[in-house]
């Protein structure tokens, strides 16, 4: 790596939907970034990891944090425990106060935190849990003896937003909804790349400012209207719209993470958090920071921004980016040395007529709607499963349509390792009495072809891991073996994985949200 001098600022949540797209931009604006992360090697495969220092530390633990404040002038707060049950608001708490102490003993400049949006005159005890969490940390950081910018937005408008994804798939999915009451709620969403250059900008405020901001763009519009005008947008027909009084949060957010690929425990605090009106009631963050000379943009263009990069496979971040709160962060126990316990494998290798790097193109292109090569009534009953225990199910995706990065959510998985051309491992993150992955590796033989090498492998918790192992081991064969033959029969035809022989989209028409388009660039930020 490159001599990057001291950094001058550090951003907690790089992983995330946020803050992986705030470091290009604060690297762009001429800062030197420092990235703050739980796991090493998180970030390794973003394009700009090279042009940051990374350093380990967790914001619940204090004492990790001291080394990572030296030299840091500016301090990105961007983490939070949303959707991680009722102990949540008890974990924000503690890790603003956390971060808030050590950035203060290091003699930070200034800390700029992205919080949440509150009603007017609504008492902060009526709140949802989510925003009155939002709302603390900020007061928390605010205290802390470090002039603190506390920049609250509502719904976020960009490719790749948990906020986005939801309106999309509800409007796109349903011509028809049966719609619970706060479709009346107004709202003043934002744009992403405005919130990003609001950040951006914040890092420069003056050092007697420690305060909120209000963030929002120039609409403000009920829920109802905001779907309305994604489908006209979206060139879709109009939709019909019948909202139900009697379906509360807690149901409404079964139906969101049933026709949406966020799951309940996530629609949740997003669902409750639509009950009150969130309507800016300043915009003083224009004193300094300058709005752009067209203005913020405007809802319409945020959403028209949001598609082009769906439409062209250019997400830089995702709502899944940051890892699912309650979800196993174990890496692959070392075997065989592993002392931890039993753990159970089904071990596949098939030798394949075809180039090694075929082969990988599938392998790497595995997932989302490329599908597992295997049983799709399984794959699909499995995922349904998973939802309605209150997991994520199948329907999170790719990110890109053919290549991964280490951190990406695939569908129930997540990408743990991927060493190009040779290796893929993945860590379920699906509801499960123990912990699981799958690994797929390609090796080249003597003759030309290629060795495709399959691995599951299972770590169970107790009587309940041990059961559930044994119950759908006699399916293997028919999963996994299937699994191994139809990605070998994909590379020996060398199609491009979720495409045809010439190379066009299957099950997905030409412009669809969700076909597998090539890169084309796009507007940036959004």
């Amino acid at each position: 790596m490159a001599d990057l001098g001291t950094p001058n600022c550090l951003v907690t949540g790089a992983s995330g939907y946020i803050g992986g797209r705030l470091v290009p931009e604060l690297l762009a604006a001429g800062f030197r970034v420092r990235c703050l992360v739980r796991e090493a090697g998180r970030l390794r495969d973003q394009p700009w990891h090279d042009a940051v220092e990374t350093v380990r530390g967790d914001v619940t633990r204090e004492e990790s944090l001291d080394g990572a404040f030296d030299g840091i002038e500016v301090a990105y707060y961007l983490v939070h425990a949303l959707g991680t049950g009722p102990s949540f608001e008890a974990r924000d708490r503690h890790a603003a106060q956390s971060f808030g102490r050590a950035a203060a003993r290091a003699g930070v400049r200034r800390i700029v935190y992205l919080g949440g949006l509150l009603p007017a005159g609504v008492p902060e005890d009526t709140l949802s849990p989510h925003l009155r969490s939002r709302a603390e940390v900020g007061r928390i950081l605010r205290a802390a003896g470090v002039p603190t910018a506390e920049l609250r937005a509502a719904v976020i408008l960009g490719s790749g937003s948990a906020s986005f994804e939801m309106l999309r798939y509800l409007t796109e999915r349903l011509p028809v909804m049966v719609t619970p009451s706060w479709v009346h709620t107004r709202i003043q969403p934002i744009a992403v790349r405005d919130v990003l250059r609001y950040l951006v900008g914040a890092a420069s405020l003056p050092p007697d400012v420690n305060r909120s901001f209000d963030l929002g763009g120039p609409d403000v519009l009920t829920y109802r209207e905001m779907m309305l005008r994604y489908a006209e947008v979206a060139r879709l027909p109009r939709r019909v719209i019948l909202p139900v009084p009697m379906l509360t949060p807690g149901l409404s957010s079964h139906w969101v993470g049933l026709v949406t690929p966020v799951p309940s425990s996530l629609a949740r605090p997003l669902v409750e958090s639509l009950r009150h009106e969130v309507v800016c009631s300043e915009h003083d963050i224009a004193r300094y920071v300058p709005d752009p000379p067209g203005g913020p943009v405007g809802f319409d263009d945020a959403v028209r921004l949001a598609l082009k990069r769906v439409r062209e496979a250019d997400v830089a971040t995702r709502w899944s980016s940051a890892s699912l709160p309650g979800a196993p962060s174990d890496p692959l126990p070392t075997d065989p040395d592993w002392a931890g316990g039993s753990l159970y494998h089904d071990t596949r290798e098939l030798a394949v007529d075809a180039d090694p790097r075929a082969l990988w193109r599938v392998v790497e292109g595995i997932g989302g709607d490329n599908g597992w090569y295997s049983f799709p009534l399984a794959w699909a009953v499995r995922g349904w499963l998973d939802r309605l225990v209150g997991g994520v199910g199948l329907r999170r995706g790719r990110r890109d349509p053919q290549r991964l990065r280490v951190g990406d959510s695939l569908d129930f998985w997540r990408v743990e390792e991927i060493e190009p051309g040779r290796l893929l491992r993945l860590r379920a993150e699906m509801r499960l009495p123990g912990l699981a992955w799958l690994e797929l590796g390609v090796t080249p033989d003597a003759g030309g072809g290629a060795v495709l090498h399959q691995r599951a492998l299972f770590h169970p918790h107790g009587l309940a891991g041990h059961a559930y192992w044994w119950s759908v081991a006699p399916f293997h064969a028919v999963v996994f073996g299937g699994m191994a033959r139809n990605i070998a029969g994909r590379a020996r035809a060398d199609i491009p994985p979720g495409g045809t022989a010439d190379g066009t989209a299957e099950g997905s028409p030409s412009g669809s949200p969700d076909g597998a388009a090539r890169r084309a660039g796009g507007a940036r930020g959004v």
